[in-house]
Protein backbone atom coordinates (compact mmCIF):
# COMPACT_ATOMS: atom_id res chain seq x y z
CA UNK A 1 0.00 0.00 0.00
CA UNK A 2 2.56 2.57 0.59
CA UNK A 3 4.31 1.90 -2.69
CA UNK A 4 0.72 3.26 -4.22
CA UNK A 5 0.87 6.36 -1.72
CA UNK A 6 4.16 7.17 -3.14
CA UNK A 7 3.53 6.89 -6.32
CA UNK A 8 0.28 7.74 -7.01
CA UNK A 9 0.56 11.26 -6.04
CA UNK A 10 3.11 11.32 -8.97
CA UNK A 11 1.83 9.37 -11.67
CA UNK A 12 -2.69 10.13 -10.84
CA UNK A 13 -1.90 14.22 -12.39
CA UNK A 14 0.33 12.64 -14.99
CA UNK A 15 -2.23 10.21 -16.10
CA UNK A 16 -5.14 13.33 -15.61
CA UNK A 17 -3.19 15.35 -17.65
CA UNK A 18 -3.44 13.36 -20.68
CA UNK A 19 -6.93 12.34 -20.47
CA UNK A 20 -7.56 16.30 -20.29
CA UNK A 21 -6.07 16.24 -23.80
CA UNK A 22 -7.84 13.52 -24.91
CA UNK A 23 -11.28 14.56 -23.45
CA UNK A 24 -11.24 18.10 -22.98
CA UNK A 25 -14.72 19.00 -22.33
CA UNK A 26 -14.35 16.96 -19.15
CA UNK A 27 -11.44 18.55 -18.44
CA UNK A 28 -12.63 20.78 -15.34
CA UNK A 29 -14.10 17.46 -13.74
CA UNK A 30 -11.19 15.59 -13.88
CA UNK A 31 -8.51 18.22 -12.93
CA UNK A 32 -10.81 19.31 -9.95
CA UNK A 33 -11.46 15.07 -9.15
CA UNK A 34 -7.92 14.18 -9.41
CA UNK A 35 -6.66 17.94 -7.17
CA UNK A 36 -8.80 16.22 -4.32
CA UNK A 37 -8.20 12.20 -4.37
CA UNK A 38 -4.33 13.65 -4.64
CA UNK A 39 -4.98 15.60 -1.55
CA UNK A 40 -6.40 12.82 0.00
CA UNK A 41 -3.71 10.42 -0.72
CA UNK A 42 -1.22 13.26 0.62
CA UNK A 43 -2.94 13.66 3.73
CA UNK A 44 -3.27 9.95 4.19
CA UNK A 45 0.26 9.35 3.55
CA UNK A 46 1.14 11.86 6.02
CA UNK A 47 -0.38 10.00 8.67
CA UNK A 48 1.42 7.12 7.69
CA UNK A 49 4.66 9.01 8.09
CA UNK A 50 3.90 10.31 11.69
CA UNK A 51 2.91 6.15 12.64
CA UNK A 52 5.70 4.65 10.85
CA UNK A 53 8.87 7.54 10.36
CA UNK A 54 9.94 8.04 6.95
CA UNK A 55 8.52 5.75 3.77
CA UNK A 56 11.01 5.19 1.04
CA UNK A 57 10.45 2.74 -1.63
CA UNK A 58 12.26 1.28 -5.03
CA UNK A 59 9.71 1.34 -7.88
CA UNK A 60 9.27 -1.78 -10.04
CA UNK A 61 11.57 -3.07 -6.88
CA UNK A 62 14.88 -1.86 -8.67
CA UNK A 63 17.04 0.12 -5.40
CA UNK A 64 18.94 3.18 -6.14
CA UNK A 65 21.73 3.34 -8.30
CA UNK A 66 19.57 1.76 -11.19
CA UNK A 67 16.55 2.38 -9.78
CA UNK A 68 14.01 5.09 -9.15
CA UNK A 69 13.50 5.72 -5.09
CA UNK A 70 10.49 8.13 -3.48
CA UNK A 71 10.51 8.87 0.10
CA UNK A 72 8.22 10.54 2.17
CA UNK A 73 9.49 12.43 5.38
CA UNK A 74 8.09 15.43 7.36
CA UNK A 75 9.45 17.55 4.75
CA UNK A 76 8.78 15.98 1.98
CA UNK A 77 5.28 14.85 2.96
CA UNK A 78 4.50 18.18 4.48
CA UNK A 79 5.33 19.99 1.63
CA UNK A 80 3.06 17.55 -0.58
CA UNK A 81 0.05 17.94 1.89
CA UNK A 82 0.17 21.76 1.66
CA UNK A 83 0.81 22.07 -2.52
CA UNK A 84 -2.36 19.25 -2.89
CA UNK A 85 -4.53 21.97 -0.85
CA UNK A 86 -3.68 25.02 -2.56
CA UNK A 87 -4.49 22.96 -5.51
CA UNK A 88 -7.24 21.27 -5.35
CA UNK A 89 -8.41 24.98 -4.26
CA UNK A 90 -7.55 26.88 -7.32
CA UNK A 91 -8.43 24.07 -9.17
CA UNK A 92 -12.06 24.52 -8.17
CA UNK A 93 -11.17 28.53 -8.14
CA UNK A 94 -10.11 28.51 -12.20
CA UNK A 95 -13.46 26.33 -13.16
CA UNK A 96 -15.57 29.71 -14.31
CA UNK A 97 -12.46 30.85 -16.15
CA UNK A 98 -11.50 27.88 -18.12
CA UNK A 99 -14.38 25.62 -18.18
CA UNK A 100 -15.68 24.50 -21.89
CA UNK A 101 -19.19 26.07 -21.29
CA UNK A 102 -19.27 24.92 -25.71
CA UNK A 103 -17.19 26.95 -27.16
CA UNK A 104 -13.72 25.74 -27.04
CA UNK A 105 -10.81 28.56 -26.64
CA UNK A 106 -7.08 27.99 -26.29
CA UNK A 107 -6.61 28.67 -22.46
CA UNK A 108 -9.31 26.65 -22.10
CA UNK A 109 -7.85 23.75 -23.81
CA UNK A 110 -4.76 24.20 -22.53
CA UNK A 111 -4.87 25.26 -19.22
CA UNK A 112 -5.94 21.95 -17.30
CA UNK A 113 -3.43 19.65 -18.86
CA UNK A 114 -0.55 22.42 -17.75
CA UNK A 115 -1.99 22.62 -14.30
CA UNK A 116 -2.00 18.69 -13.93
CA UNK A 117 1.75 18.59 -15.52
CA UNK A 118 2.73 21.18 -13.15
CA UNK A 119 1.25 19.12 -10.31
CA UNK A 120 3.13 16.27 -11.45
CA UNK A 121 6.45 18.02 -10.90
CA UNK A 122 5.93 19.55 -7.13
CA UNK A 123 4.85 15.94 -6.28
CA UNK A 124 8.10 14.40 -7.58
CA UNK A 125 10.38 17.18 -6.45
CA UNK A 126 9.10 16.58 -3.24
CA UNK A 127 9.50 13.03 -2.95
CA UNK A 128 12.57 12.12 -5.31
CA UNK A 129 15.70 11.50 -4.45
CA UNK A 130 17.69 11.41 -7.62
CA UNK A 131 19.25 14.31 -9.12
CA UNK A 132 18.32 12.89 -12.80
CA UNK A 133 14.40 12.44 -11.63
CA UNK A 134 14.83 15.62 -9.74
CA UNK A 135 15.89 17.43 -13.17
CA UNK A 136 13.12 16.10 -14.88
CA UNK A 137 10.74 17.33 -12.33
CA UNK A 138 12.27 21.09 -12.48
CA UNK A 139 11.82 20.88 -16.13
CA UNK A 140 8.17 19.47 -16.24
CA UNK A 141 7.37 22.31 -13.58
CA UNK A 142 9.44 25.14 -15.63
CA UNK A 143 7.95 24.47 -19.06
CA UNK A 144 3.99 24.23 -17.63
CA UNK A 145 4.58 27.40 -15.69
CA UNK A 146 6.35 29.30 -18.62
CA UNK A 147 3.16 27.64 -20.80
CA UNK A 148 0.67 29.10 -18.26
CA UNK A 149 2.16 32.42 -18.25
CA UNK A 150 1.88 33.01 -21.59
CA UNK A 151 -1.87 31.09 -21.83
CA UNK A 152 -3.57 34.23 -22.06
CA UNK A 153 -1.68 35.36 -25.39
CA UNK A 154 -1.35 39.29 -24.33
CA UNK A 155 1.75 40.67 -25.52
CA UNK A 156 2.98 41.24 -22.09
CA UNK A 157 2.39 37.99 -21.23
CA UNK A 158 4.20 36.59 -23.65
CA UNK A 159 7.45 38.78 -23.54
CA UNK A 160 7.33 37.50 -19.48
CA UNK A 161 6.87 34.05 -20.44
CA UNK A 162 9.89 34.41 -22.78
CA UNK A 163 12.27 36.34 -20.03
CA UNK A 164 11.04 33.68 -17.59
CA UNK A 165 12.17 30.81 -20.59
CA UNK A 166 15.51 32.66 -20.58
CA UNK A 167 16.25 32.13 -16.58
CA UNK A 168 14.70 29.18 -16.53
CA UNK A 169 17.17 27.67 -19.19
CA UNK A 170 19.83 29.09 -17.41
CA UNK A 171 18.72 27.30 -14.17
CA UNK A 172 18.25 24.11 -15.91
CA UNK A 173 21.51 23.78 -17.84
CA UNK A 174 23.84 24.59 -14.56
CA UNK A 175 21.33 22.07 -12.23
CA UNK A 176 22.46 19.84 -15.22
CA UNK A 177 26.11 20.77 -15.24
CA UNK A 178 26.12 19.95 -11.19
CA UNK A 179 24.37 16.62 -11.76
CA UNK A 180 26.73 15.19 -14.73
CA UNK A 181 29.68 16.09 -12.58
CA UNK A 182 28.28 14.38 -9.55
CA UNK A 183 27.43 10.93 -11.51
CA UNK A 184 31.01 11.72 -13.24
CA UNK A 185 32.60 11.69 -10.15
CA UNK A 186 30.60 8.81 -8.20
CA UNK A 187 28.57 7.01 -10.90
CA UNK A 188 25.56 7.67 -8.83
CA UNK A 189 22.52 10.47 -8.62
CA UNK A 190 20.70 9.20 -5.55
CA UNK A 191 21.19 11.70 -3.11
CA UNK A 192 21.03 8.82 -0.16
CA UNK A 193 24.35 7.14 -2.08
CA UNK A 194 25.65 10.40 -2.97
CA UNK A 195 25.26 11.35 1.16
CA UNK A 196 28.05 8.21 2.03
CA UNK A 197 30.81 9.56 -0.23
CA UNK A 198 33.89 11.40 0.72
CA UNK A 199 32.75 14.68 -0.79
CA UNK A 200 36.01 16.01 -2.70
CA UNK A 201 36.64 19.18 -5.30
CA UNK A 202 34.09 17.95 -8.02
CA UNK A 203 31.37 16.86 -5.85
CA UNK A 204 32.01 20.61 -4.09
CA UNK A 205 31.56 22.02 -7.91
CA UNK A 206 28.82 20.17 -8.82
CA UNK A 207 27.14 21.20 -5.18
CA UNK A 208 28.26 24.88 -6.84
CA UNK A 209 26.36 24.83 -10.03
CA UNK A 210 23.16 23.08 -8.95
CA UNK A 211 23.04 26.06 -5.97
CA UNK A 212 23.29 28.35 -9.13
CA UNK A 213 20.38 26.88 -11.42
CA UNK A 214 18.54 26.83 -8.36
CA UNK A 215 18.64 29.86 -7.12
CA UNK A 216 17.55 31.11 -10.37
CA UNK A 217 14.66 29.03 -10.49
CA UNK A 218 13.35 30.04 -7.16
CA UNK A 219 14.17 33.59 -8.19
CA UNK A 220 16.33 34.61 -5.48
CA UNK A 221 18.13 38.21 -5.99
CA UNK A 222 19.19 39.32 -8.63
CA UNK A 223 18.08 36.38 -10.91
CA UNK A 224 14.48 37.73 -9.68
CA UNK A 225 13.92 39.85 -12.73
CA UNK A 226 11.54 37.54 -14.19
CA UNK A 227 9.12 36.80 -11.59
CA UNK A 228 6.79 40.46 -11.37
CA UNK A 229 6.39 40.59 -14.62
CA UNK A 230 5.49 36.67 -15.26
CA UNK A 231 3.20 36.47 -12.08
CA UNK A 232 1.49 39.60 -12.79
CA UNK A 233 0.61 38.65 -16.30
CA UNK A 234 -0.96 35.23 -15.64
CA UNK A 235 -4.44 34.73 -14.99
CA UNK A 236 -5.42 35.07 -11.62
CA UNK A 237 -5.20 31.28 -11.04
CA UNK A 238 -2.25 30.52 -12.53
CA UNK A 239 -0.47 33.05 -10.46
CA UNK A 240 -1.47 31.75 -7.53
CA UNK A 241 0.48 28.14 -8.76
CA UNK A 242 3.25 29.79 -10.02
CA UNK A 243 4.07 31.91 -6.73
CA UNK A 244 2.51 29.93 -4.32
CA UNK A 245 4.02 26.68 -5.62
CA UNK A 246 6.48 26.97 -7.98
CA UNK A 247 9.47 28.33 -6.20
CA UNK A 248 9.08 25.63 -3.28
CA UNK A 249 10.35 22.82 -5.63
CA UNK A 250 13.81 24.05 -6.28
CA UNK A 251 14.15 25.55 -2.29
CA UNK A 252 13.47 22.09 -1.21
CA UNK A 253 15.52 20.67 -3.44
CA UNK A 254 18.38 23.05 -2.10
CA UNK A 255 17.42 22.13 1.58
CA UNK A 256 18.23 17.94 0.48
CA UNK A 257 21.31 18.98 -0.96
CA UNK A 258 22.81 21.59 1.57
CA UNK A 259 21.26 18.99 4.78
CA UNK A 260 20.95 15.52 3.41
CA UNK A 261 23.97 15.45 0.57
CA UNK A 262 26.77 17.31 1.69
CA UNK A 263 26.32 19.22 4.64
CA UNK A 264 30.23 19.38 5.34
CA UNK A 265 31.02 21.31 2.24
CA UNK A 266 29.13 23.93 3.59
CA UNK A 267 31.25 27.03 3.97
CA UNK A 268 31.00 30.32 6.56
CA UNK A 269 31.38 32.45 3.27
CA UNK A 270 29.00 30.41 1.17
CA UNK A 271 26.21 30.74 4.40
CA UNK A 272 26.67 34.22 4.32
CA UNK A 273 26.56 34.86 0.78
CA UNK A 274 23.42 33.30 0.43
CA UNK A 275 21.72 34.71 3.59
CA UNK A 276 23.04 37.95 2.50
CA UNK A 277 21.20 37.67 -1.12
CA UNK A 278 18.36 36.97 0.94
CA UNK A 279 18.35 39.42 2.64
CA UNK A 280 18.57 42.12 0.30
CA UNK A 281 15.49 40.21 -1.32
CA UNK A 282 13.53 40.73 1.58
CA UNK A 283 14.44 44.62 1.24
CA UNK A 284 14.92 45.01 -1.78
CA UNK A 285 11.46 43.32 -3.16
CA UNK A 286 9.67 45.02 -0.34
CA UNK A 287 10.40 48.43 -1.05
CA UNK A 288 9.65 47.91 -4.83
CA UNK A 289 6.35 46.77 -3.77
CA UNK A 290 6.29 49.82 -2.07
CA UNK A 291 6.42 51.52 -5.25
CA UNK A 292 3.69 49.81 -7.69
CA UNK A 293 0.09 51.06 -7.98
CA UNK A 294 -1.13 47.91 -9.26
CA UNK A 295 -2.22 44.98 -6.97
CA UNK A 296 -0.74 42.27 -9.03
CA UNK A 297 2.66 43.72 -9.08
CA UNK A 298 2.02 44.50 -5.18
CA UNK A 299 1.52 41.19 -4.39
CA UNK A 300 4.38 39.88 -7.39
CA UNK A 301 6.76 41.69 -5.59
CA UNK A 302 5.84 40.34 -2.55
CA UNK A 303 6.47 37.04 -3.10
CA UNK A 304 10.70 38.23 -3.98
CA UNK A 305 11.18 39.43 -0.40
CA UNK A 306 9.25 36.72 1.00
CA UNK A 307 11.36 34.15 -0.77
CA UNK A 308 14.06 36.03 0.50
CA UNK A 309 13.22 34.78 4.16
CA UNK A 310 13.48 31.25 2.99
CA UNK A 311 17.61 31.69 2.24
CA UNK A 312 18.21 33.38 5.77
CA UNK A 313 18.04 29.62 6.53
CA UNK A 314 21.54 28.81 5.45
CA UNK A 315 23.27 31.55 7.75
CA UNK A 316 21.10 30.95 11.05
CA UNK A 317 21.23 27.27 10.88
CA UNK A 318 25.48 27.15 10.56
CA UNK A 319 25.58 28.45 14.02
CA UNK A 320 28.87 27.08 16.38
CA UNK A 321 29.07 26.10 19.39
CA UNK A 322 26.41 26.13 22.54
CA UNK A 323 24.70 28.52 19.97
CA UNK A 324 23.85 25.22 17.48
CA UNK A 325 20.48 23.82 18.94
CA UNK A 326 19.22 27.12 18.61
CA UNK A 327 20.37 27.81 15.51
CA UNK A 328 19.27 24.51 13.93
CA UNK A 329 15.41 25.72 14.68
CA UNK A 330 15.80 27.86 11.24
CA UNK A 331 15.69 24.97 9.07
CA UNK A 332 12.19 24.02 11.04
CA UNK A 333 11.17 27.67 10.45
CA UNK A 334 12.17 27.96 6.65
CA UNK A 335 9.67 25.02 6.34
CA UNK A 336 7.19 26.89 8.48
CA UNK A 337 7.44 30.08 6.40
CA UNK A 338 7.25 27.86 3.30
CA UNK A 339 4.13 26.55 4.30
CA UNK A 340 2.47 29.95 5.50
CA UNK A 341 3.42 31.62 2.11
CA UNK A 342 2.11 28.95 -0.20
CA UNK A 343 -1.15 29.55 1.99
CA UNK A 344 -1.38 33.38 1.82
CA UNK A 345 -0.03 34.10 -1.28
CA UNK A 346 -2.29 31.82 -3.09
CA UNK A 347 -5.23 33.24 -1.33
CA UNK A 348 -3.92 36.47 -2.11
CA UNK A 349 -3.86 35.81 -5.98
CA UNK A 350 -7.38 34.38 -5.95
CA UNK A 351 -8.86 37.23 -4.21
CA UNK A 352 -7.04 39.72 -6.43
CA UNK A 353 -8.68 37.96 -9.39
CA UNK A 354 -11.63 38.17 -8.30
CA UNK A 355 -11.20 42.23 -7.53
CA UNK A 356 -9.84 42.37 -11.13
CA UNK A 357 -12.64 40.70 -12.51
CA UNK A 358 -15.04 43.12 -10.33
CA UNK A 359 -13.58 45.99 -11.16
CA UNK A 360 -12.37 45.75 -14.71
CA UNK A 361 -8.46 46.29 -13.70
CA UNK A 362 -6.22 46.06 -10.46
CA UNK A 363 -5.56 49.81 -10.47
CA UNK A 364 -5.33 50.11 -6.30
CA UNK A 365 -7.70 53.57 -6.64
CA UNK A 366 -10.43 51.03 -7.93
CA UNK A 367 -10.56 48.72 -4.67
CA UNK A 368 -12.14 52.16 -2.80
CA UNK A 369 -14.84 50.76 -0.82
CA UNK A 370 -14.64 47.24 -2.13
CA UNK A 371 -15.50 45.27 1.17
CA UNK A 372 -18.76 46.56 1.03
CA UNK A 373 -19.40 44.53 -2.27
CA UNK A 374 -17.18 41.28 -2.08
CA UNK A 375 -16.80 41.50 2.02
CA UNK A 376 -15.48 37.57 2.05
CA UNK A 377 -12.48 38.13 -0.81
CA UNK A 378 -11.61 41.49 1.08
CA UNK A 379 -11.50 39.61 4.42
CA UNK A 380 -9.63 36.56 2.90
CA UNK A 381 -6.88 39.34 1.44
CA UNK A 382 -6.70 40.70 5.25
CA UNK A 383 -5.86 37.61 6.65
CA UNK A 384 -3.32 36.94 4.21
CA UNK A 385 -1.63 39.54 5.03
CA UNK A 386 -1.64 39.25 8.51
CA UNK A 387 0.34 35.84 7.72
CA UNK A 388 2.60 37.74 5.15
CA UNK A 389 2.98 40.43 7.39
CA UNK A 390 4.16 37.90 10.14
CA UNK A 391 1.85 39.06 13.06
CA UNK A 392 0.84 37.01 16.44
CA UNK A 393 -1.57 33.66 16.10
CA UNK A 394 -0.67 33.32 12.40
CA UNK A 395 1.59 31.02 10.11
CA UNK A 396 3.92 33.72 9.06
CA UNK A 397 4.08 35.11 12.42
CA UNK A 398 5.14 31.10 13.35
CA UNK A 399 7.87 31.32 11.16
CA UNK A 400 9.20 34.30 11.89
CA UNK A 401 9.44 34.23 15.49
CA UNK A 402 11.31 30.92 15.13
CA UNK A 403 14.09 32.55 12.59
CA UNK A 404 14.28 35.59 15.14
CA UNK A 405 14.97 33.53 17.80
CA UNK A 406 17.45 31.52 16.20
CA UNK A 407 18.83 34.85 15.04
CA UNK A 408 19.21 36.50 18.47
CA UNK A 409 19.83 32.97 20.76
CA UNK A 410 22.94 32.40 17.78
CA UNK A 411 24.32 36.46 18.17
CA UNK A 412 22.83 36.93 14.37
CA UNK A 413 21.59 39.58 15.19
CA UNK A 414 22.02 41.60 11.85
CA UNK A 415 19.83 38.61 10.61
CA UNK A 416 17.12 39.56 13.11
CA UNK A 417 17.24 42.82 11.70
CA UNK A 418 16.38 41.99 8.51
CA UNK A 419 13.54 40.07 9.74
CA UNK A 420 11.87 42.89 11.96
CA UNK A 421 12.95 45.17 9.05
CA UNK A 422 10.74 42.97 6.24
CA UNK A 423 7.77 42.54 8.59
CA UNK A 424 7.35 46.39 8.53
CA UNK A 425 7.72 47.07 4.89
CA UNK A 426 5.23 44.29 4.27
CA UNK A 427 2.80 46.26 6.79
CA UNK A 428 3.51 49.19 4.61
CA UNK A 429 3.30 48.01 1.43
CA UNK A 430 -0.11 45.74 2.29
CA UNK A 431 -1.28 48.71 4.07
CA UNK A 432 -2.56 50.82 1.16
CA UNK A 433 -4.44 48.04 -1.01
CA UNK A 434 -6.35 47.19 2.67
CA UNK A 435 -6.66 50.62 3.66
CA UNK A 436 -8.65 51.54 0.48
CA UNK A 437 -10.71 48.15 0.42
CA UNK A 438 -11.87 49.02 3.47
CA UNK A 439 -12.57 52.82 3.46
CA UNK A 440 -16.26 53.72 3.79
CA UNK A 441 -15.86 56.05 0.33
CA UNK A 442 -16.35 54.72 -3.19
CA UNK A 443 -18.91 53.34 -5.54
CA UNK A 444 -19.69 50.18 -5.93
CA UNK A 445 -22.72 50.70 -8.48
CA UNK A 446 -20.63 49.97 -11.76
CA UNK A 447 -19.07 46.13 -10.27
CA UNK A 448 -19.10 43.01 -12.17
CA UNK A 449 -21.12 40.52 -9.64
CA UNK A 450 -18.91 37.87 -8.25
CA UNK A 451 -20.07 34.63 -6.61
CA UNK A 452 -20.03 34.52 -2.86
CA UNK A 453 -18.89 30.47 -3.61
CA UNK A 454 -15.92 31.98 -5.54
CA UNK A 455 -15.17 34.35 -2.72
CA UNK A 456 -14.74 31.61 -0.01
CA UNK A 457 -12.03 29.75 -1.63
CA UNK A 458 -9.51 32.53 -1.23
CA UNK A 459 -10.85 32.29 2.64
CA UNK A 460 -10.28 28.67 2.75
CA UNK A 461 -6.48 29.38 2.32
CA UNK A 462 -6.07 32.36 4.18
CA UNK A 463 -7.66 30.71 7.49
CA UNK A 464 -5.49 27.58 6.64
CA UNK A 465 -2.85 30.33 7.31
CA UNK A 466 -3.59 31.47 10.34
CA UNK A 467 -4.62 27.94 11.68
CA UNK A 468 -1.16 26.94 11.09
CA UNK A 469 0.04 29.12 13.73
CA UNK A 470 -2.79 28.36 15.84
CA UNK A 471 -1.69 24.67 15.56
CA UNK A 472 1.56 24.57 15.43
CA UNK A 473 2.53 21.93 17.32
CA UNK A 474 1.88 19.72 15.33
CA UNK A 475 3.05 20.47 12.34
CA UNK A 476 6.17 21.64 14.07
CA UNK A 477 6.11 17.73 15.21
CA UNK A 478 5.87 16.00 12.02
CA UNK A 479 8.64 18.56 10.27
CA UNK A 480 10.86 16.61 12.86
CA UNK A 481 10.45 12.95 11.30
CA UNK A 482 13.37 12.41 9.08
CA UNK A 483 14.91 15.15 9.77
CA UNK A 484 18.64 15.52 8.44
CA UNK A 485 21.32 15.11 11.11
CA UNK A 486 22.67 19.07 9.90
CA UNK A 487 19.56 20.33 10.62
CA UNK A 488 19.69 19.63 14.21
CA UNK A 489 23.49 19.72 14.97
CA UNK A 490 23.61 22.82 12.58
CA UNK A 491 25.69 22.63 8.81
CA UNK A 492 29.39 24.27 10.16
CA UNK A 493 31.20 21.95 13.18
Amino acid sequence: MTTLLLSLPVALPLLAALLAVAAARQAAGLAMATGFLVLGLSVWLAFEVAALGPITIALGGWEAPLGIVLRADGLGAGFLVVSAMVMAVVLVAAQPSFEDQGQESRAGFAFWPLALLLFAGLNTAFLSRDLFNLFVALELLTLSAIALVAIGGKADAVTAALRYMVFALLGSVLFLLGAALAYAAHATLDIGLLSQVEPGWPMAAALALMTMGLAIKTALFPFHAWLPPAHAGAPAPASAMLSALVPKASFVILLRLWFDLAPELASPLLLAVLGGLGAVAVIHGSLLAIGQDRLKLIIAYSTVAQLGYLFLVFPLAGGAGAAQPWSAGAWTAASFHAFAHMLAKASMFLAAGLFLRAVGHDRLEGLRGLARAMPIACFAFGLSAISLMGLPLSGGFTAKYLLLTSAFASGQWGWGLVLVAGGLLAAIYLFRPLNLMFSKEGAAASLTPVPRWEQVLPLLLALAAVLLGLFSAGPFAFLQIGRPGAAAEGLLP
